[in-house]
C-alpha cells in the first residue's frame, strides 16, 4: 500500500520513456528532495522559535539586567531582531544564488547560536548591559535572515502544483514556532528569577536565560540536519529535475517572457498590505507584556507566565484558522478572506480602546513626597520592600487620567487578532505567489521579506514611543486608522489582485 502511494506521488517525475533503473533513480531523487524541503520547514520553524521564545520575558529581563532601560528602549530591543533580518536577508539570498545553500544556512545558524549565548551571558558585563542585550537580538535577527534562503530553496525545489501547498506549510511551521516559543517560556518560568548559578562557567540558569540556551541547542541540531540531510534540488514546473532538461538560459527567459508581464501595481499593493499586517502584529506582540503589567498590576513573573500561556493559546488558534482558511479560500477566493482578516484585526484593536471610570493602579506605594529647591512638592522613588513595584509607573503620566483596560477586553482582543492575523498572513503569501506566476520569484520574495522585516522593526518602536508617551488610547486609535487605510487600499485595487494566469487569460481575450 505504501509503495502504491509513493508511486502515485511520484507520477510527475515518471513522465516520458524511462526504464526501471530510471524510475528507481527518480524515486530516490523525489525522496531526497522532500527530505530536504522538510529540513527547510524545520529551519523556518526554529527561526520563529528563536524570535518568540523570549518575547514575553524581554521586558522583565531588560529591567533586571539594567534598571536604566525604559519602555522606549524595549521597542528598540524587540525591533532589533527584524532590523537584523532585514539587513541579512538579501545578503544570504545573494550568497545562496552563487554557492551551495549549506554555506549560508550553516553560517546563519552559527550566528544565531552565538547570539543566544550572548543573551544568556549579558550579566557578565559590568555596565551598559542593555546595549549588549540589544546586540544579541540584532545578531539573532541577522541569523534569521536565512528565511530568504529557505523560501528560495522551497520555491525552486517544488513543481507548480506543489508550490502553493509547500509555501502554506512553511507558514504553518512559522505559526507552530510562534506557539512553541511562548509555551516553552511559560513552562520554564517555574525556574524563577534567581534560578541556579554554575560558577565554573559563570552561567545563570533562570527563567530568562534558559529559553535562549534552549534556542541555541535547537540551532546545533539544525546545523547537523543541514549538513547531514540537505541536498541541492531544483525542478521545473512539471517537477522534473532541471539538470535533466537541456534548456539554454535564453530559452528559459523566452519561456517566461512569452507568458506576459507582472502587474507591478498589484505587487506594490501586496507588499504594502503585507507590511501593515506584520506591523500591527508586531505592535500586538510588543505591547502585551508592558500593557498587562500596567493595567492588571501583574508582577514580572506573572506577566511572563500569563502572556506566555495567552500567546501559546493564540498560536494554537492560528493553526486552526490556517487549516480553515485554506478550505474557505478554495470556495470564495483569497481576496475575500484577506479582507475579512483585516476587518477582524481592526475589531481586535478597537476593543482595546480604554473606556469606563476605573483607572490603572499606580506605583504610589513606592513613592513619597519631597520638596524641590523651589518649594514645590515632587515625587521620588523609595525602596521600602524587596518586592518589585507593580502597576502603572508614575513616569507614564497618562496613567492618571486614562481608564484601565479590563482583562476581558484584553482576552477578547487576543482571540480576534489570533483569528485575523494568520488569515491575512497566509492569504497574502498565497495571493502574492499567484500574482507573480511563472516569473522567477527570488527578487520579488526578497522584497516581501524585506517589507515584513521592516514592519517588525518599526512596529515595536512605534508602539513603545506612542504607548509610553501618550498611552493606549492614542496608540490603538492610530492602529485602527492604519487598518482602515489597509482595507481601503485593498478595495481600491481589488480587481488587480488576481492570479497571473487569470490576468493572462483576460489579456488573450
Amino acid at each position: 500500500m505504501s509503495q502504491s502511494l509513493e508511486s502515485d506521488e511520484s507520477t510527475p517525475l515518471l513522465k516520458g520513456d524511462v526504464g526501471s533503473d530510471d524510475i528507481a533513480e527518480d524515486l530516490a531523487e523525489y525522496s531526497s528532495r522532500w527530505k530536504s524541503i522538510r529540513i527547510m520547514y524545520f529551519t523556518m520553524f526554529l527561526s520563529s522559535v528563536g524570535f518568540s521564545i523570549v518575547i514575553t520575558s524581554i521586558w522583565p529581563y531588560l529591567q533586571k539586567v539594567d534598571d536604566s532601560a525604559n519602555a522606549s528602549f524595549l521597542g528598540w530591543v524587540v525591533a532589533a531582531y527584524s532590523l537584523g533580518q532585514m539587513v541579512a536577508s538579501p545578503i544570504f539570498g545573494w550568497w545562496s544564488n552563487r554557492r551551495p545553500r549549506k554555506e549560508p544556512l550553516v553560517c546563519s545558524i552559527l550566528i544565531n547560536v552565538a547570539a543566544n549565548l550572548l543573551y544568556a551571558y549579558v550579566h557578565l558585563f559590568h555596565s551598559n548591559r542593555k546595549y549588549y542585550m540589544l546586540t544579541s537580538r540584532v545578531l539573532v535577527g541577522f541569523g534569521a535572515g536565512n528565511v530568504a534562503v529557505v523560501r528560495s530553496y522551497v520555491a525552486g525545489a517544488t513543481s507548480l502544483k506543489e508550490r502553493t501547498s509547500a509555501m502554506a506549510n512553511m507558514s504553518a511551521c512559522q505559526a507552530l514556532g510562534f506557539i512553541l516559543g511562548p509555551a516553552l517560556q511559560a513552562a520554564l518560568s517555574f525556574i524563577g528569577e534567581a534560578g541556579v548559578c554554575f560558577r565554573p562557567i559563570d552561567l545563570q540558569l533562570n527563567m530568562y536565560t534558559t529559553p535562549a540556551l534552549l534556542a541555541a541547542f535547537f540551532g546545533v541540531i539544525n546545523i547537523l540536519c543541514v549538513i547531514l540531510i540537505l541536498r541541492e534540488h531544483s525542478v521545473d514546473d512539471e517537477g522534473r529535475q532541471i539538470s535533466a532538461i537541456n534548456y539554454t538560459s535564453e530559452e528559459r527567459v523566452d519561456l517566461v517572457n512569452e507568458e506576459g508581464s507582472i502587474d507591478q501595481i498589484a505587487v506594490v499593493t501586496s507588499n504594502i498590505l503585507f507590511f501593515i499586517i506584520l506591523f500591527v502584529f508586531a505592535v500586538f506582540e510588543t505591547i502585551a507584556t508592558p500593557l498587562s503589567m500596567d493595567m492588571f498590576a501583574w508582577t514580572r513573573k506573572q506577566a511572563v507566565l500569563y502572556n506566555g500561556i495567552i500567546l501559546a493559546c493564540t498560536g494554537f488558534e492560528s493553526i486552526l484558522v490556517f487549516l480553515l482558511v485554506k478550505i474557505i479560500s478554495v470556495r470564495i477566493g483569497e481576496r475575500p478572506v484577506l479582507l475579512g482578516g483585516l476587518i477582524i484585526i481592526f475589531c481586535g484593536f478597537f476593543i482595546l480602546l480604554p473606556w469606563g471610570d476605573e483607572y490603572p493602579k499606580i506605583q504610589w506605594s513606592d513613592l513619597q513626597n519631597s520638596s524641590s529647591h523651589q518649594g514645590l512638592p515632587t515625587l521620588r522613588r523609595v525602596s521600602n520592600s524587596s518586592e518589585d513595584p507593580i502597576g502603572c509607573p508614575p513616569e507614564q503620566t497618562w496613567c492618571q487620567f486614562t481608564p484601565a483596560i479590563q482583562l476581558a477586553q484584553y482576552i477578547v482582543s487576543d482571540i480576534l487578532i489570533g483569528v485575523g492575523y494568520p488569515a491575512c498572513n497566509v492569504m497574502s503569501y498565497i495571493l502574492y505567489s499567484k500574482i507573480l506566476g511563472p516569473k522567477p520569484q527570488g527578487v520579488y520574495m526578497g522584497w516581501l521579506t524585506a517589507s515584513g522585516s521592516g514592519a517588525r522593526t518599526l512596529g515595536p518602536v512605534f508602539v513603545s514611543q506612542f504607548y509610553t508617551n501618550l498611552g493606549p488610547r492614542w496608540a490603538f486609535s492610530l492602529i485602527c486608522g492604519i487598518m482602515l487605510a489597509a482595507m481601503l487600499l485593498l478595495l481600491c485595487t481589488y480587481r488587480r489582485l488576481i492570479a497571473f494566469s487569470l490576468r493572462y487569460g483576460r489579456m488573450r481575450e
